[in-house]
Parts: structure tokens; C-alpha cells; sequence
């Protein structure tokens, strides 16, 4: 068991928790943060890597790796307590303590905020059966490595928002790049699609993918069958890579286990991000309040409101909010 009594512990090291922790250290709280993948970062780090991000005031772009990796350097500027590869198991009232149990020991801290995005989360794969031998070469989910697709026929499948912008950036470096969609209109932002159609890639709508298979005279590459929506016409495209972009899902049962008040799979919070248990808050994509934007800057925000109002609940007399140019010439 750690010893240490913490003044906020944070659940989860995406962009929102690991801002929230620098906030909190900024105004000289006692801080863990802990995160159940090995490295912080969260989704832009693991499902948007070499995704460009435009949304972060200030930034034109910056990748989602590029992003994490200057959120690490600023929370490390103070630096708080972390627990990685750390999954929370149990969150306990103990007298005016949480208990936190984990995986990998207990935590005792005064207020908690919970930022886990959409908690757990997978990708959407394909729904037939196809030689999963495929996905050592041919088939990913997320990108890793851009230059995995350098001088490739590429086929991205989905219609989203991550979809149309890795088919934009794909083809980049792609020898050819083509987007797979069921409609003919795409569930993305409207520059994105703007950009699209500017672009030469290559538009399939309204298919479907039926079917993967090696190719037959080459089995480096793969034979992607497609099925034209309400129509009986099939068609057969070959490819190098086949980036499926059907978004995720996300498991966040054990926040029932809590007794916390949820709006569907959300979190519900209060303007000032508390929940309906004493000093536990909630941020970002986690949560849902009216007009609730799922955006990594609205996190940004919603950090430091969560951080004052459990400064303001644990310490009342103390000076609570001062700019951040005073804390640092004190």
C-alpha cells in the first residue's frame, strides 16, 4: 500500500488527465495520475499517432504523438506521481478519503478526477471472417507508422472524421490512395471533405466490404471485395494495405460498479465538472453536460475547472486561483 495521501489523484493519462495533473501541480497539489496503457498519452498517442490535429489553440497541426509528447515535457517541467500499466479496480469512501484500489496497489487521495475518455477501447474491426494471417501486413486499424504506407496502393475503409483525414494524409505517400464508404455522404468535418474532393483520391461509394483474401497471384498484396449498397454489383479491388476505420468501442462498465450518476456510457457532471460523489470529478470525453463538445481543447479547459473546485472544496481558505506567471516568479 502507498503511504502517501494524495490531494487529487487522476484517472487516466490522455491529453485531458495529463494536463489536469500539470494544472493541479501548477497550483502545488499532490498528484498521481495513473493510466492503465504503459505510456501516457492516450488515444491521439495510440489510435491517432501520425494524425494531424487541428482544433488546439495555438497549434495550426501537430500530430497526435507530437501533442503527447509536449504534454509529457510540460506535466514533467513539475512533475506528479505516476502509475503506469495501472488499471483502478475498486474507487472506496474511506472516512474524507478515496480509496483507489488497483491492479497494482491502493492509493489513498482527497478528490479524484476521472478523465479515462471512453474508457477502454477497441477498434471496430471487420464483422466476417477473413485469415487473420492478413493483419500481420496488409490489415491495420490505426496507423503507427506513416511510412508503412509509402509507395502502397491503399485502400481506408469508413466515412468519419479519422477515415477521410488518414485517406488525405495517406495519399501523401501513397502510390494510390482510395476511401471505401457505405454512403455517399461522409460523417466528417466539412473542410476535411472539402479537401477530399479537391484530392486525387479515389472515392468509392456506396460499397461495402464482403470479403479479404491474399491475392492469388500475389500474395504480398490482397483482393478486397465490394458490394455496391442495394444493388446486386460486386467488384474487386486489389491493394497493399487496408486501413478499416470504423471507429471504436469503449468499455466503461465498471464506473456502475462506483455508484457514480451516468447518462448512458457519460459520466454526468455539474458547470464546475463535479459528480454526484463528494470531491470526484469527471472531464473530457468521459462526460456529458448541456453542450458537452467531444474536443481535446474543451478538455483543456474543463481540467482546470475540476482542479479549482476541488482546491476550493479541500482547502477554503486557501488563495485558490492566481495567474500562472505569479505561482512561477514566487
Amino acid at each position: 500500500m502507498n503511504e502517501t495521501t494524495y490531494d487529487i489523484t487522476i484517472i487516466g493519462g490522455g491529453p485531458a488527465g495529463i494536463f489536469s495533473a500539470y494544472f493541479a501541480r501548477l497550483r502545488k497539489l499532490n498528484v498521481a495520475l495513473i493510466e492503465s496503457l504503459p505510456k501516457l498519452g492516450g488515444q491521439p498517442e495510440t489510435l491517432y499517432a501520425q494524425k494531424n490535429i487541428y482544433d488546439v489553440a495555438g497549434l495550426p497541426k501537430i500530430s497526435g504523438t507530437q501533442l503527447s509528447d509536449q504534454l509529457i515535457q510540460q506535466l514533467h517541467f513539475l512533475d506528479c506521481d505516476e502509475y503506469l500499466n495501472t488499471s483502478v479496480t475498486k474507487l472506496t469512501r474511506k472516512d474524507d478519503l478515496w480509496e483507489i484500489t488497483t491492479t497494482k496497489d491502493t492509493i489513498y487521495t482527497k478528490a479524484v478526477i476521472i478523465a479515462i475518455g471512453n474508457g477502454a477501447f477497441e477498434p471496430r474491426k471487420l464483422t466476417f471472417e477473413y485469415d487473420k494471417a492478413i493483419e500481420k501486413n496488409n490489415l491495420r486499424y490505426f496507423v503507427n507508422d506513416i511510412e508503412e504506407f509509402r509507395n502502397k496502393d491503399v485502400v481506408v475503409a469508413g466515412g468519419g472524421d479519422s477515415a477521410v483525414d488518414w485517406a488525405i494524409s495517406l495519399n501523401n505517400v501513397s502510390n494510390k490512395t482510395s476511401l471505401i464508404h457505405r454512403r455517399n455522404k461522409y460523417r466528417a468535418m466539412e473542410s476535411s471533405v472539402d479537401e477530399l474532393n479537391d484530392s486525387s483520391v479515389e472515392q468509392l461509394n456506396p460499397y461495402i466490404i464482403k470479403n479479404v483474401t491474399f491475392n492469388s497471384t500475389n500474395p504480398d498484396k490482397i483482393d478486397i471485395t465490394l458490394k455496391m449498397i442495394k444493388s446486386d454489383e460486386v467488384k474487386i479491388i486489389t491493394a497493399d494495405k487496408l486501413l478499416v476505420n470504423y471507429g471504436f468501442i469503449s468499455d466503461s462498465k465498471i464506473l456502475r460498479d462506483w455508484n457514480i450518476d451516468l447518462t448512458g456510457p457519460f459520466i454526468k457532471v455539474d458547470q464546475e465538472m463535479e459528480t454526484n460523489l463528494p470531491n470526484v470529478f469527471a472531464i473530457g470525453d468521459i462526460v456529458s453536460y448541456p453542450g458537452k463538445l467531444q474536443l481535446i481543447t474543451t478538455s483543456f479547459a474543463e481540467g482546470p475547472i475540476a482542479v479549482t473546485k476541488a482546491l476550493r472544496n479541500l482547502y477554503p481558505d486557501k488563495d485558490y486561483f492566481q495567474h500562472s506567471t505569479s505561482l512561477f516568479e514566487k
